[in-house]
C-alpha cells in the first residue's frame, strides 16, 4: 500500500500563503482544497524545521526476523506455512507477506494424480 502524498511544491506555496497573506488556516485550506489540520500540521512542521520535506519511510519486518525464517526454510523444505506460523507464534498471513518479502515461493506441484501414476505413466485410453 503506497501512502499518497502531497507534493512539496503544493505544501511551500500552501504554508507560503498562510503566513505572508496572513489567512487563516481554513482560508489556505480552501484556496489549497486540502484539510484544515494539513495546513496546521504544514505551517507548524515548517516553523519547527524550517523544512517540509518528507521522513524516509522505514518499513521492516515487525514480528519475523527474515534470517531465521530463511535459515527455517531450508532446514525444513516440506513445513506448510501453518508450520512456520505455529513456529514464528505469528499468523499463516504473516509468513506469507515475510516470504513474499524474501522472494522465497512456497508453491508445491504435485507430482502424481489421486490414484498414484504420474501423469505420463498413465495407460492412453482407446476409444
Amino acid at each position: 500500500m503506497e501512502i499518497m502524498r502531497y507534493s512539496l511544491d503544493l505544501r511551500m506555496k500552501a504554508v507560503k500563503h498562510r503566513l505572508k497573506q496572513s489567512c487563516s488556516c481554513a482560508d489556505t485550506a480552501k484556496v489549497f482544497d486540502v484539510g484544515r489540520s494539513t495546513v496546521q500540521n504544514w505551517v507548524q512542521k515548517y516553523q519547527e524545521t524550517g523544512d517540509l520535506s518528507d521522513k524516509p519511510l522505514h518499513r521492516g519486518f515487525k514480528k519475523i526476523d527474515p534470517e531465521k525464517l530463511r535459515t527455517y526454510v531450508k532446514e525444513h523444505q516440506d513445513a506448510t506455512q501453518q508450520e512456520i506460523a505455529d513456529e514464528f507464534h505469528c499468523s499463516n498471513q504473516a509468513v506469507s507477506k515475510a516470504l513474499k518479502r524474501l522472494n522465497i515461493t512456497r508453491k508445491k506441484k504435485r507430482a502424481a494424480t489421486k490414484n498414484g501414476m504420474k501423469r505420463k505413466e498413465r495407460p492412453m485410453r482407446k476409444h
